[in-house]
């Protein structure tokens, strides 16, 4: 079908049902499933990791893995059974109709050839050859604000940032006008900014082409962004649906309302209470689900809900799956309003850093990956790091550890002492008061072994434990990281994200450690368990007195952990200071339009500061003030020939930047008062 004849709607699934076949049965992942996008709509599906959205996406293209089975229902893509479809017909339906975009477009892409030869290739198959099928991969990289696209084609996509990759991906996905655009998680992993320019684009094409889009994601607001009308999905179920701002304002369901509970709202902060979490967990594949299946979790079941299936009430143009939909609102939190000690003002550093300098070599050139950094942290403080990718948080993270050296000069002390560049020449305590928990604990924990085996070895090697001290310790570690014993003898493989990270937290905990960084720990995680390790890292630094260095791109994540904040821009600290002064205001421009892309679940309209260009490269930075290229508030030559200092522009806030404290203030009040 060509998207001439268009049916009234572009995906129509109709109580659908698939299953994976484990051990030699049958598993159900969709139950029974029903949902439907219009021509040109936006529909965003949300939910806990498992809980089936990908396999939505997968069985929409009739892609699913070897032992996935469509069990029963049926797909109309653009008006075609896709369940008839022959091979060559889904063959078609593919290249014609129906485009995905992945979460990691570095796995998406072909890492053995050059951009340009991937874009042409879809032109090709479309019966466009030679330099036709080129200019046309030009114009598409174009279209994706992709500057200099003939250079780009050359290129390998290891060659790009995630950023320039994911735009990659979403011009091959754009480049035969689908009339159905799946979207599977595209932003996570990338920063505010990209993430926001990712986002404008996909909403300003889709309209251009007039396609529709399944949006797939946890993070809830950009999917209140991004979506007319949002689908929420658990154990393989639609459990809410209605259009985003009625959703997400007024939920009737208690899974949505647990949801929503989850995110740090309002600049909620750890000492003024702990995030709500969602008790239990999900149902496993191999569940049988009798009555609803979020009532082992949900504070409002009753006999009834263990029993029977409620039904998908009509709610006057929304549908809840729930009995009690009009009480939804007063389910009962479910995480007490601890409140977190604030770290002590009068305690001697437990680190401090200066002068510090971190210079690579980069095809003959000089790259500064870290230039001049000076700071202190306290016992049982948290510093944030927040900037673009390539402004250098994961290389000041490295030089802390100790795996690579820093340039002669500058000095880091843990608890006054003075640390040795490389982590070999540490002494045995220092390697242990200093630990990291990482963005993916796949990589970081070895598949091999089990939990105990992991941990243990930890307390062994930290803490030089064994016998019945070192047992006593594993299972006080288990505990503190809400782990059960029974997590003790299983691989990580069989774990869910979430756990891994807990066995990763309780790994980097053995050596009772004075300082952790936290490497994007959370970025991968849904919401539920992202408010479970947040709540997790505040407890322990509460009982520890740990200080953590906090990394991350989720500036509402960031605020909600840190005490004080690090903005960092080419290697450089644009601006320090607490947590909430840094947040409010006034700021450093590239602060400033860092926290003006954050999407907002209230879908408040904010006047969205736009950077030119992406961040430029290390090995040649500008000259002046190294933001002068991008930034939207330059006031002059200055900017371009004098580099500004790091000043204390109030008591404990320091801004790098030529405009005065004052005027910044001026700037940025005028901004908030303008109508959106």
């Amino acid at each position: 079908m060509t998207n001439s004849a268009k049916a009234e709607n572009a995906l129509e699934l109709t109580d659908l049902s698939v299953a994976y076949r484990v051990a030699g049965r049958n598993r159900a992942v969709l139950r029974n499933l029903s949902l439907t996008i219009g021509q040109g709509e936006a529909y965003g599906l949300v939910g806990e990791s498992g809980c089936g959205k990908s396999t939505v996406a997968l069985t929409v293209v009739r892609y699913l893995p070897r032992n996935g089975s469509i069990t029963g229902g049926a797909i109309s893509l653009d008006g075609q059974n896709v369940m008839k479809l022959d091979a060559e017909a889904l063959r078609r339906a593919r290249a014609e109709s129906v485009s995905m975009v992945y979460q990691d477009p570095g796995k998406a892409l072909n890492p053995s050839i050059r951009v340009g030869r991937q874009l042409t290739e879809i032109f090709e198959l479309g019966g466009v050859s030679g330099r036709a099928a080129t200019d046309r991969a030009i114009a598409m990289l174009n279209r994706v604000r992709i500057s200099d696209p003939v250079s780009v084609m050359q290129r390998y996509p290891h060659q790009l940032s995630g950023g320039m990759q994911q735009r990659v991906a979403i011009a091959m996905a754009l480049a035969n006008d689908p009339s159905m655009l799946i979207l599977d998680e595209p932003t996570t992993g990338l920063d505010a900014t990209v993430e926001a320019e990712v986002l404008d684009l996909i909403a300003q094409l889709s309209q251009e082409l007039s396609a529709s889009i399944l949006f797939i994601s946890h993070n809830l607001a950009v999917v209140s962004n991004m979506c007319d009308r949002v689908g929420v999905l658990y154990a393989g179920m639609l459990v809410e649906e209605g259009p985003t701002e009625v959703v997400f304002n007024d939920p009737r369901h208690p899974y949505t309302v647990a949801l929503l509970r989850c995110l740090p709202r309002g600049g909620q902060r750890k000492d003024q209470g702990r995030l709500d979490t969602i008790p239990g967990f999900l149902p496993g594949i191999e569940a049988d689900i009798k009555g609803c299946a979020f009532a082992d979790r949900c504070a409002l079941a009753d006999d009834r809900c263990r029993s029977e299936l409620p039904p998908l009430y009509d709610l006057g143009g929304r549908l809840s799956r729930c009995f009690h939909h009009d009480k939804a609102q007063a389910l009962p939190r479910a995480t007490p309003s601890d409140v977190a000690p604030a770290p002590k003002p009068a305690a001697a550093p437990v680190l401090r850093v200066a002068g510090l300098n971190k210079t690579y070599a980069s095809h003959g050139h000089a790259l500064r990956a870290v230039k001049d950094v000076s700071l202190d942290l306290r016992p049982g403080e948290t510093l944030g790091l927040v900037g673009e990718s390539g402004s250098g948080k994961t290389t000041f993270a490295r030089l802390l550890l100790g795996l690579v050296p820093p340039d002669d000069g500058g000095t880091i002390e843990l608890e006054g002492k003075a640390l040795a560049p490389r982590l070999e020449n540490r002494s045995d305590d220092q390697i242990k008061a200093m630990q990291i928990v990482f963005q993916n604990p796949d990589s970081a924990l070895n598949r091999s072994h089990s939990i105990r085996h992991l941990i243990g070895r930890a307390l062994k090697r930290l803490a030089g434990l064994s016998g019945k001290a070192l047992e006593a310790r594993l299972n006080d570690l288990v505990r503190s990281v809400r782990l059960t014993d029974r997590h003790l003898a299983v691989k990580p493989r069989q774990l869910s994200g979430g756990l891994k990270q807990r066995v990763a937290i309780a790994r980097a905990f053995a050596g009772d450690p004075r300082i952790v960084v936290c490497d994007e720990p959370t970025s991968a995680l849904d919401v539920s368990v992202q408010a479970a390790i947040l709540n997790l890292l505040a407890d322990l630094q509460s009982k520890e007195d740990v200080s953590y260095i906090f990394i991350s791109h989720d500036l509402a994540v960031v605020r909600y952990l840190s005490d004080n904040i690090a903005v960092l821009y080419l290697g450089r600290i644009m601006e320090l200071g607490p947590s909430e002064d840094v947040f409010s205001g006034p700021h450093h421009p590239y602060t400033e339009a860092l926290l003006s892309a954050v999407p907002k679940l209230d879908q408040t309209e904010t006047a969205r500061i736009r950077l030119d260009g992406e961040i430029p490269s290390a090995t040649n930075p500008p000259s002046g003030c190294v933001f002068h290229t991008r930034c939207p508030r330059k006031i002059g030559p200055i900017c371009e020939q004098q580099e500004p200092p790091l000043s204390e522009a109030q008591p404990g806030h320091s801004i790098r930047c030529h405009i005065p404290y004052a005027e910044l203030a001026r700037l940025q009040k005028a901004v908030v008062a303008e109508p959106a």
